[in-house]
Order: structure tokens, then C-alpha cells, then sequence
């Protein structure tokens, strides 16, 4: 088919009813030129990057004097040790690689290209010099012989700080790298600033490390998890409800009962029997035992005033779960729709962060305080980076929304679709061709919507950082309510734009269109957004906090008989953001599939009544699971006479 007019099919809109699946036209075909002449700019920055050397500064390194190591170099004016030829020299080396200087994003020492990167600690400057004289790699620097290591009084300025960490060089991009957890520790607490006591995070680090197999099998476990909960979730939705409810309830109260248990037991161990050096240990073990019991005490008291307050609305969910399960059943390539999208957004990433990089040693060579060379760009390719910033925003939402278009019109496809026999053999290969050939141009100024009140929010949030300390109560208070108001609207744009691109699967209208269009349909059906959305997206919550509450609590007795441990309150964090991710990734899918759902079975009702000509699309269970919400909304005294104008009878 043939591109149509987007704005006549707007006009049209309101002269005409909806018609699923038909008249598919290009929309929004603007926006899409714009969109690929902006991903042509961001083109751009990587090609210049590249094209002015930085790919080779990048991959192979530099020294502090401005020669690329592998290769011979030019002679840069007015800079002492330029020019050298380090063919034989593949590898930066850094003096003090440490010492981090995270406000300008760089390492605050001397970096030399070397032959070989000490794969063993060197303790004195005679390692040193032995390790010159055997391996033919100079680590002190150019002006300095190997055999003037011990000998000359300026060694200590121009040899590495004492003693040489054991490094290894990161592959593709030959630096050494220290290879010792004690650098890596000294890294982190220059990164986490809000940390006084520095041996509380040696303890931290070290905890990870000593647990990375536990954390590592949690992570699996986590993912198994989410996986069966799909399962369930797909072919006995029926009973997912309670079983979900009576699992959670089980799982609250167990893991409030063992964290108390841990913390009694370990309270009334005989202290005398820790050796001095584990006593903080275990005085930290002990602390974190009691915030994890009595938060997890707050939290289940919390959780059951919640299930009591929903215990009628509950049941209701477990129709549009059905209907939502026969969708899956059809369409099981949706399961692997988070893969596809994330593995998209790595490689968008990956990408964006190369180019970054790139950016980073693009430019002039120029001479810094201590007589170093550094790389800077001048004019208006200065400012470069803002368009890259702005380009990792809307190219990331600009790949969500895709796939968001994507599970929309494959859902679209199945509900409009009355003989599901008749269905394409791969409903989503056949969404994404539609996206592709019509729907790209929606897309983009859907996903430019959200950026533009995204990159405000940022600002604000960058402004309110570094500002932290600095400014006035008013002050504080303006700014956090104006990032409030931004995430609000930012949270509400993206739930109008999931719906309009429902709307534009089912009628291809523009964007503005179709939101306007959701938008209508989703306030006349107030009630059931509430009643039905809301309910539904409650219940896979509680499916996200039982993958992280099991996965949390196989952690906690997993780590609690770990013998080599020391402080385990961050391998446990980060095992249960682990586990929420996975289980995130996996139910928003299904989240995303009862939204869609919903909005269909909404335009259904407002313009199909069940008369001949006007048969109603939706499946019976979804019928039968509205008249229940009717009926218990109007016992509540919600329901009204709008319930009632809505609902027709189904005819079979």
C-alpha cells in the first residue's frame, strides 16, 4: 500500500469510526525526516572524532607528552619528549594509577608508554630496574636511564609511586591496569564520596569479591524465577492470583520471622569468642540484620493493609490475566521482546559511548599547568557533546517506543483478528514491518516528546547536585518540586504515549491523533482504568516483590553460612536490584500487554454494541470479566449510571 496524506487522515478522524487494522497510511513523516537527519549529525560526530586522530589516541593510548604508543610520532612544538618513536612501546603506563581526579574525569599521574606491563609487584626501585633490564620496559620516565634508578635523587620523582601494583593490560586498549583489590577499593572511595570511614568500604569491596559466586548464582536464580513466573502467569493464570497472594504473604511473613531469628542469635552469641579483628565485622552484620527486620516488619504490616484494602478487586484481575495468557499462548515471540530491546539499547550504548570517548581526545595538542599534554577542542565543536548528550536520550526512548509499538500492534493484530486461526504466522515480524513502512515517524516524535521534558529534569538534577550545601531552603525546595513536576509529567506522557501508539496500530493516525483519541477513550472509561489497570499492574508488582523477596532470602541464608565473608550489606543489594531488573523486564511485558488490551477492548465497546454488522470483537472471559467490575463497583457505590451506558450485551 501507498503512503496517505497524514493530515487529511487527521481530519478525517472525528467524521469517521475506527477501523482496526485497515487503511494503513505513513504517519508523521516530518518527524522522521528530522529524526534521520539528527541520527545523521550524531554520524557526523563520530566520523570527525575518528577522522582527527582520536581513534588511534584512543585504542593505542598516549603519554603525558603527547606520542601515541605503537607508533612513530611528530615532533609537537614548544613540548619536551614529543616526537619519540614508540613503535616497540604498546602499553600505558601510569605512575600512580590510584590516584583519580574525578572532576575532571582523568588520572592525576604521569603516563608513559612502556614495552611490558609489570605482571608482578615491584616493591623497591631495584625491582624496578630488574624489571627494565630483563623485559627491556622502562617504567620511570624518558629522562631517566635504568641504570640510574637506585643511584639518582630524582628517582623518586620520576620513577612510579612504591610499591608497583601487578597490572595486566585491558584488552583492545593497552593500558595496565592494576590488578590488586586495594586499588580497586581506593577507585570506589573516590567515587562514593559520602563514605568517612574508609575501612567500611574495604569491607564492602572485599564482601563482593568474596561472594561474587554467591551473587552470581543468585542472579541466575533470579532469572529462573522470572521465567516460571511467566510460565504460570501464561497457563494457569486462573489461580495465579491467589497463588501470588498466598505466596507473598507466606514469603513477608517467613522472611520478617528469619531476619528477627538471625538478629536474636547472632545478638546472643558469646562475643568473647571473635577474634579483635572480626569484632567490627560482626558488630556491622548484627546492625544490618536489625534495619533488614525491622524494615521488612514495616513492609509486611504495610503490604497487608494494602491487600486488605484491594481483597474485593482482586478476583477481578484474574479474567483480564486469562485473556492476557491466551495472548501469549498466540504470540509467544513477546517473552523475548525485552532481549531484543535490550540488546538494541547495548549496542546503541556501546556505540554512544565510544564516540564519547573519541570525543574525549579529540583536538588540539595543548599544554596544561604541569607541562603535560592534553587534547581539547575549540570553536563551536566545543559544544559537540550537548548534541551527543541529547542524542543518547532521544535515540534510547526512540528504541523503547519501538518496542512498544511493536507488542502494541501485535496485540492489536490478535484482538481485531475474530478468527485467531487466521492470524499472520508471525504476528510480530508482521507489527514490526508495519512500524517500519508507516509508523516510524509517530515513533520518533513520540520518543521526542519525552526527551524534551527529560533533559530539563536532568539539568535541574545536575544543577541541585552541585549546588547540594550551597544553597537556601527556598532554594532547595524550588528546585526539588520543579524535578517532582518534570518526573510527573515525564511519568504521565509516557502512559499517553503507550496508549497513542496503540491508537496508531489500530486507526494510523499521527501521533497527535491518536493521543488525543487515547486520551478521550481512556477518560470516558475512568472507572475501568481504575478498576482494571490499576488492579492488574498491582498484581504483577507483587509478582516483581516475590522474585526479589525469594531471591533476597535464598541470599540471606546463602551469605548468613558463608564462611570467608565480611560485610555482606552490598552483595545483598545488589543481588535484589538484580532480581527486580530481571523481573521488571519480564512483567512489563505482560503490564504493557494488559494496557493494550484494555484500550481495544474500550474502543470495542464504544463502537460495537453485538448487533449484526456491529459484532463485537473481544473474547467472552473479557466480557464476563468487565460485568463482574460492574457489579462489584456498583455494591461499592462507584459503579453509577456511566457503567452503565457503557456495557452492552455480548452476543455469542
Amino acid at each position: 500500500m501507498g503512503c496517505c496524506n497524514s493530515a487529511s487522515s487527521a481530519a478525517q478522524s472525528s467524521k469517521r469510526e475506527w477501523k482496526p487494522l485497515e487503511d494503513r497510511c505513513c504517519t508523521d513523516i516530518p518527524w522522521l525526516l528530522l529524526f534521520i537527519l539528527f541520527c545523521i549529525g550524531m554520524g557526523f560526530i563520530c566520523g570527525f572524532s575518528v577522522a582527527t586522530g582520536a581513534a588511534a589516541r584512543l585504542v593505542s593510548g598516549y603519554d603525558s607528552y603527547g606520542n601515541i604508543c605503537g607508533q612513530k610520532n611528530a615532533k609537537l612544538e614548544a613540548i619536551p619528549n614529543s616526537g619519540m618513536d614508540h613503535t616497540h612501546r604498546k602499553y600505558v603506563f601510569f605512575l600512580d594509577p590510584c590516584n583519580l581526579d574525578l572532576i575532571n574525569r582523568k588520572i592525576k599521574s604521569v603516563a608513559l608508554c612502556v614495552a611490558a606491563c609489570p605482571r608482578q609487584e615491584l616493591k623497591t626501585l631495584s625491582d624496578v630496574q630488574k624489571f627494565a633490564e630483563i623485559n627491556g620496559s622502562a617504567l620511570c620516565s624518558y629522562d631517566l636511564k635504568p641504570s640510574e634508578y637506585t643511584t639518582s635523587s630524582k628517582a623518586s620523582v620520576l620513577c612510579p609511586k612504591l610499591p608497583v601494583p601487578a597490572s595486566a593490560p585491558i584488552p583492545f586498549f593497552h593500558r595496565c591496569a592494576p590488578v590488586n583489590i586495594s586499588c580497586y577499593a581506593k577507585f570506589a572511595e573516590a567515587l562514593i564520596t559520602f563514605v568517612s570511614d574508609n575501612s567500611v568500604l574495604h569491607r564492602l569491596i572485599s564482601g563482593v569479591m568474596t561472594s561474587k559466586e554467591i551473587i552470581l548464582g543468585l542472579c541466575l536464580l533470579s532469572l529462573v524465577l522470572s521465567m516460571i513466573l511467566m510460565v504460570i502467569i501464561r497457563y494457569i493464570s486462573r489461580i495465579l492470583v491467589w497463588i501470588l497472594t498466598i505466596l507473598l504473604i507466606l514469603g513477608s511473613l517467613g522472611g520478617t520471622g528469619v531476619l528477627w531469628w538471625l538478629y536474636a542469635k547472632q545478638r546472643k552469641s558469646p562475643k568473647e569468642t571473635v577474634i579483635p579483628e572480626q569484632l567490627q565485622v560482626a558488630e556491622d552484620n548484627l546492625r544490618a540484620l536489625l534495619i533488614y527486620a525491622i524494615s521488612a516488619t514495616v513492609f509486611t504490616v504495610i503490604l497487608f493493609l494494602i491487600m486488605l484494602v484491594m481483597r474485593k478487586r482482586v478476583a477481578l484481575t484474574i479474567a483480564l490475566f486469562h485473556v492476557a495468557g491466551k495472548v501469549f499462548i498466540h504470540l509467544p515471540l513477546l517473552v523475548f521482546q525485552p532481549f531484543w530491546t535490550f540488546l538494541a539499547l547495548v549496542l546503541f550504548w556501546v556505540y554512544w559511548i565510544m564516540t564519547l570517548l573519541f570525543l574525549g581526545t579529540t583536538g588540539s595538542a595543548v599544554q596544561n599547568d604541569q607541562g603535560f599534554v592534553e587534547f581539547k577542542v575549540s570553536g563551536p565543536l566545543q559544544y559537540m557533546w550537548w548534541y551527543h548528550v541529547v542524542g543518547l536520550i532521544w535515540i534510547s526512548e526512540f528504541i523503547l517506543a519501538c518496542q512498544q509499538m511493536t507488542v502494541a500492534g501485535a496485540v492489536v493484530t490478535y484482538y481485531f483478528t475474530r478468527d485467531k486461526r487466521n492470524l499472520p504466522f508471525t504476528p510480530i515480524l508482521a507489527s514490526v514491518n508495519r512500524l517500519i513502512r508507516y509508523h516510524l515517524g509517530t515513533v520518533a516524535k513520540g520518543s521526542f516528546i519525552i526527551t524534551l521534558v527529560k533533559i530539563p529534569r536532568m539539568i535541574l538534577m545536575y544543577i541541585h547536585s552541585q549546588l547540594k550545601g550551597k544553597e537556601n531552603a527556598c532554594a532547595r525546595c524550588v528546585l526539588k518540586s520543579c524535578i517532582c513536576c518534570l518526573w510527573c509529567l515525564e511519568k504521565c506522557l509516557n502512559y499517553l504515549n503507550q496508549n497513542a501508539y496503540t491508537a496508531t496500530a489500530i486507526n494510523s493516525t499521527n501521533f497527535c491523533t491518536s493521543a488525543k483519541d487515547a486520551f478521550v477513550i481512556l477518560v470516558e472509561n475512568a472507572l475501568r482504568v481504575a478498576a482494571i489497570n490499576t488492579v492488574g499492574d498491582f498484581m504483577l508488582f507483587l509478582g516483581k516483590v516475590l522474585i526479589v523477596c525469594s531471591t533476597g532470602l535464598a541470599g540471606i541464608m546463602l551469605l548468613n553460612y558463608q564462611q570467608d565473608y565480611t560485610v555482606w550489606v552490598l552483595p545483598l543489594i545488589i543481588v535484589c536490584l538484580f532480581a527486580f531488573l530481571v523481573a521488571h523486564c519480564f512483567l512489563s511485558i505482560y503490564e504493557m500487554v494488559v494496557d493494550v488490551l484494555f484500550l481495544c477492548f474500550a474502543i470495542d465497546t464504544k463502537y460495537n454494541d453485538g448487533s449484526p454488522g456491529r459484532e463485537f470483537y473481544m473474547d467472552k472471559v473479557l466480557m464476563e470479566f468487565v460485568e463482574n467490575s460492574r457489579k462489584a463497583m456498583k455494591e461499592a457505590g462507584k459503579g453509577g449510571v456511566a457503567d452503565a451506558r457503557e456495557l452492552k450485551p455480548m452476543t455469542t
